[in-house]
């Protein structure tokens, strides 16, 4: 992994002691705290996308007894959520949806609101019922990393305690997330990302893709777009160049040869998997964690981002346009 002086790389590398240093004792305490079986996960951007699509598709999968359900802030205030456990997450606490949403809900008489983040003395804390003080501290670069993974693998496991799902080795998850960050990216990958018109990320709807997407706008400030499951093959082709890139996560090895007849064939794009198996396309091979495997596509994710970034010559701290919190509540 290059560019190892700017913040983003740096941080990028300290999530793996993130993974370390999780402490299941306290995550057990959030758990208890969700006593209502229905669930929602706001928050915005980062904060919502992988932490709750994660959690979100581990109980679709294995049939936990909850239903979790994710919203960003303001389209959640329209809903009746009285019946609702509240998870928000905001790195700062000082998100100006998520506050606004959480003051909305305590005027109505909500109180079963969780909040995960960072801060401290924050709006968005004062509003909650309990908080859930993350251990990755602050980041300087504006592309979320470390607290993005802390905030998905306490959801992650919060879950699984309330379900009796066997939780990670994190040691073990640690080293595999490490390994898929620092494995060396060829050139033709890195060349033929940096040179295409749109990047596009697909694969299951577990928040990896579309984070990804996100981190593709932020690092290498192109245009990306998330086709989930098999969108990819299923009209999106139309508008579709040669000069265009897919980047397909864990593909289905049903729809392998589709991917192929209807991308490769037909459009003539890149199609580059990553993946813990060998498949029939251009791949990079990571290492499978079953569960847990999204952790490292993730990692893989943001290494193959930042080869992109750095053969474009981007200063990967900083953005034109993008800010660290995207909508900052001012100081009152």
């Amino acid at each position: 992994m290059s560019n190892s002086d700017s913040h983003l790389v740096r941080e990028m590398r300290e999530t793996a002691e993130v993974i370390r240093r999780i402490d299941t004792a306290r995550i057990a305490e959030l758990s208890q705290r969700i006593t209502r079986s229905r669930v929602l996960f706001t928050g915005e951007g980062s904060s919502r996308i992988l932490p709750s699509k994660k959690a979100r598709y581990d109980s679709l999968r294995y049939g936990y007894a909850e239903i979790l359900e994710s919203e960003g802030a303001t389209q959640a205030i329209e809903y009746n959520l009285h019946r609702h456990t509240i998870l928000a997450a905001s790195n700062s606490g000082r998100t100006k949806e998520v506050v606004r949403l959480l003051r909305t809900l305590r005027g109505r008489g909500h109180d079963e609101i969780l909040l995960l983040t960072a801060g401290s003395d924050t709006p968005a804390e004062a509003a909650a019922d309990y908080t859930y003080r993350l251990i990755s501290g602050k980041e300087e670069a504006v592309a979320a990393t470390k607290t993005v993974l802390e905030q998905a693998l306490v959801y992650d496991l919060a879950f699984r305690m309330k379900n009796g799902k066997p939780l990670p080795d994190l040691a073990t998850l640690a080293s595999l997330f490490e390994q898929a960050l620092e494995m060396d990216i060829p050139d033709w990958v890195s060349e033929r990302i940096a040179s295409a018109g749109t990047v596009y990320w697909a694969g299951r709807n577990d928040g990896v893709g579309e984070e990804l997407t996100l981190k593709t706008n932020e690092i290498t400030r192109k245009p990306a777009d998330f086709l989930e499951g098999t969108y990819a093959v299923h009209g999106i082709e139309e508008v579709m160049s040669s000069n265009d890139v897919v980047i397909v996560l864990q593909p289905f090895e049903e729809e392998e040869q589709k991917f192929r007849e209807v991308l490769i064939d037909g459009v003539g794009l890149s199609v580059i998997a990553i993946t813990s198996r060998p498949t029939g396309l251009e791949a990079l091979i990571i290492p499978e964690n079953g569960d847990f495997a999204p952790y490292v596509e993730l990692a893989a994710g943001w290494n193959l981002l930042v080869a992109v970034g750095t053969r474009l010559g981007i200063d990967l701290d900083k953005p034109a346009r993008a800010r660290k919190v995207g909508n900052e509540l001012p100081d009152s």
